[in-house]
């Protein structure tokens, strides 16, 4: 190889100089979520750089080399992937974060670029021949308990789709609650690989921030319903062991997802929480978001999201509903203990 291997972060734990790059097993085996290979960059299409191992954002060009893992993704202003059904040499990359798999669909905006194309060049495995998998690295997951979100308050941060404000929603309400005092978790529950997020919760005050990366996935996307609990017990213990005042939960995309609609309907999951702020994009989503949430018995505590943003958007929702509006800078203020400190989601689903 002419070039060093760029390893993203999924693979950051990952030393090549323990293991071997297979060139023969690309023939006839076919990769999980999570099995670790070594790609060629054939060409650049929506991803012109991925994350790498120290977070820093590299420029990838065609002839270059990667380090990443299978995964999938479902992100509806981006990307819909999966895994390959078959042995195949291109793939395409569906995360920055080092999520490799094949485009299914995409979003009307990325139909000219396309995706980033690779060609697999090799799997990484041990000199048993076996693949490095980046879920299995950790160790098993713990089994759901609940018993780690006794601890702490639990707020979670849901949204009405992608890119609804659900991650600037958990960056400053943990602002608010630092300046007042509290000591703050955050985990982002699902998702894509990527430590955007996690990095910004963590700029505006967080003093520990966490996400399903931590043990290997490359994505949550089509995980099960019990893998999702397991995995934010696993999450939780860690989060819970920084002995922190409130643990702040974002679940990825809209609340119709697959997995996000997973937890919102567990009963055992949704029984640890004890407040729920809803992000919206307009002043119809938050309308008809708050019905589908009540459908669910889950009663948000709060309103927010890119919807505050436009004054008349708050009136048009304040003149539909009753739920309190947090906007940004509501979030960072003394309010937000005072409005948290209201009754909690539990009892007020007996209401």
């Amino acid at each position: 190889m002419q070039f060093s291997i760029k390893r993203s972060i999924i693979c950051k734990d990952i030393d090549l100089q323990k293991y071997i790059v297979n060139e023969n097993k690309i023939h006839y085996y076919i990769p999980e979520a999570g099995d670790v290979a070594v790609f060629k960059v054939v060409s650049i299409g929506k991803h012109k750089q991925i994350q790498s191992d120290s977070k820093r954002n590299v420029l990838i060009l065609p002839g270059d080399y990667i380090l990443a893992a299978f995964g999938t993704r479902y992100a509806t202003s981006q990307f819909e992937g999966y895994l390959p059904s078959s042995c195949r040499m291109d793939f395409h990359i569906l995360g920055a974060g080092g999520t490799i798999g094949i485009i299914e669909s995409m979003h009307a905006s990325l139909i000219e670029k396309g995706p980033s194309v690779l060609q697999i060049v090799g799997y990484v495995t041990d000199h048993n021949g076996q693949v490095v998998n980046t879920k299995k690295l950790t160790g098993p997951l713990s089994s759901f308990t609940g018993e780690s979100a006794k601890r702490c308050r639990i707020m979670l941060s849901v949204g009405s789709s992608m890119d609804s404000g659900k991650t600037t929603t958990a960056a400053y309400l943990s602002r608010g609650l630092v300046l007042n005092g509290n000591r703050v978790s955050f985990i982002k529950l699902t998702g894509t690989v990527y430590s955007k997020d996690a990095d910004l919760v963590y700029d505006c005050g967080a003093q520990y921030t966490i996400d399903f990366s931590a043990f290997g996935f490359p994505s949550t996307y089509l995980s099960s319903e019990q893998e999702l609990l397991n995995l934010f017990e696993s999450l939780m213990q860690k989060a819970t062991a920084q002995e922190p005042d409130v643990v702040i939960i974002e679940i990825a995309d809209g609340i119709l997802q697959r997995e996000t609609k997973l937890l919102l309907e567990n009963k055992a999951f949704m029984s640890l929480v004890d407040h729920v702020v809803f992000s919206c994009g307009d002043s119809l989503s938050a309308l008809s978001g708050v019905k589908v949430l009540k459908e669910m018995d889950i009663y948000p505590s709060a309103l927010s999201g890119l919807f505050t943003a436009s004054p008349l958007l708050i009136e048009e929702v304040k003149q539909n509903i009753a739920i309190p509006i947090l906007t940004i800078e509501q979030l960072m203020s003394e309010e937000v203990n005072q409005h948290f400190e209201m009754p909690t989601l539990k009892s007020l689903a007996n209401v």
